[in-house]
């Protein structure tokens, strides 16, 4: 008799003795949480080693594929914080009547694996009724799910032997048990699917199955547009002349995608492979942060959202908000930071049909990519106060200062605060952020003085490189500086600047002081056009705002995500030309140089830096020496091709399609200007499906149609492609060669009224004045188009000489020379 069971079970994990929790010795950092089917334990600060107490004399070290199958997950912070959660079902709890669980677990410090008062315990008892028909908790390294048993069933029961190594079969009612795997058909008995990883398990109602994510026998399967790891078994009972058969069903979330701004979580609102038929409702959705539910209120407080829409739940979280929190990272000696959160999701379906509810819990851990945030040292320094200022940041609070370095010592932050430096750490008001702000005397021996007794004045320059490191993993990194500052017995002018994401700011402070200098800008004098163009003038000063990319800075390297340009600026005395003042202002500005899109074509640009001067951008190629730039000048070559040309190279990294190609000279150049090559690469993800939703909305109000018309223009030939300067009555007939190009400026001359636009459609050439230049009105511009461009041709054919193409009363003509 084969017995087909009308909903799906899940089973899992063993059966484990309980023990009354003890209180000896107690501490505050330990803390125990019933959160529904979770027991959240926050501990602080890491412990080294985390035990299950099994009972009063059986202490079960908790190691990472234990606590897998047991139903134990650890989540870590960047200070040493920790948190445990554990199912409230896992291996160690004492389960009294499938409505009460008492769980102990044992900590031990670093280091102290002898001694007593090292070792803390903490117990915890939760209350959870009524369960639900089907419980199913995705967490972070396995799925689980619970399913309510039927009466005549008694199943096996899975205990630990002597070793706690492996799983055993007790005997239980003669019954003989085995699971079939889909879609493989793999066929297992209990031995095999505990020694695969899997746990299997009865309680007094329930049976509960366990699975890593990434098991053998799980699979990927499309729900909705969202990818999800599932796993399906079907479990057979058999004794004597009876057959019954439990089919089981895991669906977990796979990771998501996210811009640097907003984290945007999509889970379907009906997972299918958890269902036989498509008459289920969803009753609940609830959202949390580290498996604790959040209300209404205290998600608008930290811009939190979920919207329920036909297919999809969609979780949006910004980048930065309150419940994750912020890494630090080294990668070239470059400081990125990522941010990690692990929001929740809850959800409970009722099935109409079997009138069976179904409870859904996924801790879903979401970490960014890494995010570049170069350091900077702003300079605060009163000359007048002999003092140099400076504070260095900003970093996340996982980031310390060792030591500074100065040209002639190593200090670290204590030495230096012992010799007068007043090294301090400072925080932001909402204690994310970190800053360091040093004080170096001018009278100190680090302090480089220089005096220039026929100017009256004294330099006081400062050198220094900070030595830094990342916590817990002790990840070194520096960042160097040289700050100056000048006093004069009459007060000289004073140069600062700083730097946002596009260009230089400089200041000029002449100190109340008739300006009696004339001001150099890289290697151009600041003349009154250059001054109309950039400058903005104060009482006592005046600024300068340049762009990163202007002629006049250098481009001292180049990065992966960043541009390092300067600016060098000087005050020279307009009668010797002698220096009074010099300032140079260098900045890391993030700026993508390779561009990947989605049609398979890539973009590269290619920086002539400062360390290169005979480079010519012209001259670079890819891989494939044929392939050169589509654009280049004197500073930047710029390449656009497609992923399957130009020498590209492929390969596979998981579920990762990577291209790489390189930017070089070619040999002979490379070794003569001493270049390097730089190497351009994108990957695409190989399966990945993305959705879109939108909605749209009636249109209510009044709207502008394109019109038609004629209008005054007037059209004037530039002699080059910057149009900056255009040809002028006299150069007329303009010479120009066969595929030599024109480039013409068009106006709108007549009209005031701000709403017109003009946009150039279809334009042809006239040989007079007459716009249709004597054609059949019935044609279309374009056949006048090709009728012109037939004029020129025979007009080429026909002479030996070349044609011109001259602009007269504002119509393009052709003449012969």
């Amino acid at each position: 008799i084969i017995c087909q069971m009308p909903y799906r079970l899940f089973c899992l994990l063993m059966a484990a003795v309980g023990i009354q929790a003890q209180q000896t010795p107690s501490i505050n950092d330990l803390n125990a949480e019933c959160l529904g089917n979770v027991i959240r334990l926050s501990v602080a600060p890491l412990f080294e080693e985390v035990d299950a107490v099994f009972n009063d004399t059986q202490i079960i070290n908790l190691t990472p594929g234990l606590a897998t199958q047991c139903g134990f997950s650890f989540k870590f912070d960047p200070m040493g914080n920790a948190m445990l959660f554990a199912s409230l079902q896992n291996c160690f709890s004492q389960n009294m009547d499938d409505k009460m669980f008492s769980l102990v677990m044992q900590f031990r410090l670093p280091g102290n694996h002898m001694t007593e008062d090292s070792v803390y315990r903490v117990g915890k008892t939760c209350s959870y009724t009524p369960w639900t028909s089907r419980e199913i908790l995705c967490d972070r390294n396995y799925m689980e799910a619970s399913e309510m048993a039927l009466n005549n069933v008694r199943l096996l029961t899975i205990l630990f032997n002597s070793c706690f190594h492996f799983l055993r079969q007790a005997v239980a009612s003669g019954y003989k048990m085995t699971v079939v795997f889909s879609p493989s058909k793999n066929v297992m008995n209990v031995d095999e699917v505990q020694r695969k990883g899997y746990a299997i398990a009865n309680t007094p109602t329930r049976l509960v199955l366990r699975s890593p994510h990434n098991a053998e026998e799980t699979y990927l399967q499309n729900v909705a547009g969202v990818p999800m790891r599932v796993l399906s078994t079907s479990t057979f009972f058999e004794q004597k002349w009876l057959v019954t058969r439990v089919d089981a069903t895991a669906v977990c979330p796979t990771p998501v995608a996210f811009t640097p701004e907003v984290i945007t979580w999509y889970m379907p609102k009906h997972i299918d492979p958890l269902f036989s038929s498509d008459a289920f409702t969803m009753l609940e959705v609830y959202m949390g942060i580290d498996a604790k539910r959040l209300d209404i209120e205290e998600m608008a407080a930290r811009n939190y959202s979920v919207l329920v829409t036909e297919a999809h739940i969609i979780v949006e979280i910004p980048v930065g908000a309150v419940g994750g929190y912020f890494k630090s990272h080294i990668q070239d000696d470059q400081y990125f930071v990522t941010y990690t959160i692990e929001p929740m999701l809850e959800l409970l379906w009722i099935e109409e049909v079997a009138h069976e509810n179904t409870s859904y819990k996924v801790l879903f851990p979401i970490t960014t990519p890494p995010m570049a945030r170069p350091p900077q040292v702003r300079n605060y320094t009163v000359p007048e106060q002999a003092v140099f200022v400076l504070e260095l940041g900003t970093f996340n609070l996982d980031v310390e200062l060792l030591n500074i370095t100065f040209p002639t010592m190593v200090l670290t932050v204590a030495e230096c605060n012992a010799r007068g430096f007043n090294v301090q750490e400072q925080r932001s008001p909402d204690n994310t952020l970190k800053t360091f702000r040093m004080e170096v005397p001018f009278s100190d021996p680090v302090v480089f003085k220089e005096r220039r007794a026929e100017q009256g004045l004294t330099t006081f320059t400062l050198q220094l490189i900070y030595g830094l490191v990342i916590f817990p993993e002790y990840a070194p990194f520096s960042h160097s500086a040289v700050v100056d500052a000048v006093l004069l017995d009459i007060v000289p002018p004073s140069v600062t600047g700083n730097c946002d994401q596009e260009n230089f700011h400089i200041t000029v402070d002449y100190r109340n002081q008739e300006p009696f200098f004339v001001v150099l800008v890289g290697k151009r004098l600041l003349n009154h056009e250059f001054a109309q163009q950039y400058l903005t003038e104060g009482d006592t000063d005046f600024t300068i705002t340049l762009p990163f990319s202007s002629p006049d800075a250098v481009f001292e390297s180049v990065h992966s995500s960043s541009v390092r340009s300067r600016l060098d600026v000087a005050l020279l005395n307009p009668y010797n030309n002698m220096t009074i003042k010099y300032f140079s202002l260098a900045c890391s500005f993030l700026k993508t140089l390779t561009e990947c899109f989605s049609n398979g074509t890539m973009t590269a640009l290619a920086v002539k830096v400062e360390s290169a001067p005979g480079l010519n951008p012209g001259q670079l190629t890819l891989s494939d020496p044929a392939c050169g730039p589509t654009y280049s000048d004197a500073r930047f070559a710029y390449f656009h091709f497609t992923v399957n040309s130009c020498g590209t190279t492929r390969k596979f990294i998981n579920n990762v399609m990577l291209y790489e190609n390189e930017i070089s000279l070619p040999d002979e150049l490379e070794v003569k200007l001493n270049a390097t090559t730089l190497k351009v690469s994108c990957y695409y993800v190989a399966n990945i499906t993305r959705t879109l939703a939108f909605l749209t909305r009636p249109r209510d109000k009044p709207f502008a149609e394109t019109g038609t018309g004629r209008l005054m223009v007037r059209m004037r030939l530039a002699q080059d492609a910057s149009y900056n300067t255009f040809h002028q009555e006299e150069d007329y007939p303009v010479v120009r060669y066969l595929r030599q190009p024109l480039h013409f400026e068009v106006e709108l001359t007549t009209s005031s009224d701000p709403k017109v636009a003009l946009v150039l459609d279809h334009c042809w050439a006239t040989l007079n004045e007459d716009p249709m230049c004597g054609l059949s009105p019935d044609l279309h511009p374009i056949s006048h188009l090709w009728e012109i461009l037939a004029r020129m041709i025979t007009c080429l054919l026909s002479l030996s000489g070349p044609c011109s193409v001259s602009l007269e009363r504002n119509v393009c003509c052709i003449k012969r020379l």
